[in-house]
């Protein structure tokens, strides 16, 4: 698969939807992961809560998989490499097994461990572009904010000053700081969210041991292989050496046979 990192513009406005939709993501994610752990968990001591944490750790694996996948577009380039153990058998026996599978576990702790990303980025995300729009544009709509006694604005609650040109000014200036600064917040709390899923979602050293692994199975499967192919071959080559010297033999006996003449008549 292949990646490209999206022009400015473009990467900022994907980013920003990103910590956006994070937060209902993350709230679910955090929902089914500790509902599904402690009722599984719960009901461990009868065999109805195997099935239910098989069915969350599931759950979890697919929710990494978006992650990963989302996190992958908006950099550009892929995460660290993960390794899901193979499961076999069939019935409550391969779903013991997929219990025991280390990275649908560290899935599982992403689900929990993401949520107060999450809200810090949508917090942020919604500060520093709502609030620096409305800070720009403070000139449209200030007016219209109640004045006077028990009304204060930001500027007096911190100055003293009272003035409207002042606080629209002060305003003004706030919102286009904070409008010049999104980008960079935006992204880091984007990069804070791929470093957690470098930590918890890959595993370099599962994955590379899978890989040598794999590799040493083919490498005997290649070498059994051509071995048998050996023998094959020799086996059918000392038979037609067989076969042609019987027929050589053959041949040659019968031009050695020598006709007896007849008896002469007198």
């Amino acid at each position: 698969m292949s990646y490209s990192t999206p022009p400015a513009a473009g990467r900022f406005r994907r980013e920003l939807s990103y910590l956006l939709r994070g937060l209902p993501v993350g709230i679910v994610a955090f929902t089914v992961a500790v509902t599904g752990f402690a009722l599984g968990l719960g009901t461990l001591v009868i065999v109805g809560g195997i099935p239910v944490l098989a069915g969350t750790l599931r759950a979890a694996r697919g929710m990494a998989r978006v992650e990963r996948r989302e996190l992958e577009a908006l950099a550009g380039r892929p995460l660290p490499p993960h390794h899901y153990r193979t499961t076999g058998g069939t019935g409550l026996g391969r779903v013991v097994r997929s219990l025991a599978e280390p990275q649908s576990w560290r899935d599982l702790a992403h689900m929990v461990l993401a949520l107060p990303l999450r809200v810090a980025g949508f917090c942020l995300a919604v500060v520093w572009t709502v609030g620096g729009v409305g800070g720009v544009l403070f000139v449209a709509w200030g007016w219209a904010l109640p004045r006077g006694e028990g009304h204060q604005g930001l500027l007096e609650l911190m100055t003293g000053n009272d003035s409207y040109a002042g606080e629209a000014v002060f305003m003004t200036a706030v919102g286009a700081l904070l409008l010049a600064t999104s980008m960079p917040v935006v992204r880091g709390m984007v990069a804070l969210n791929r470093s957690l899923a470098g930590v918890l979602l890959t595993n370099r050293t599962a994955a590379h041991r899978a890989a040598v692994a794999a590799a040493a199975r083919t490498g005997t499967a290649t070498a059994s292989a051509g071995t048998a192919g050996t023998t094959a071959t020799a086996g059918a080559d000392a038979t037609t050496g067989t076969a042609g010297a019987d027929a050589t033999t053959g041949f040659a006996g019968t031009d050695a046979t020598v006709p007896v003449p007849a008896p002469a008549t007198v």
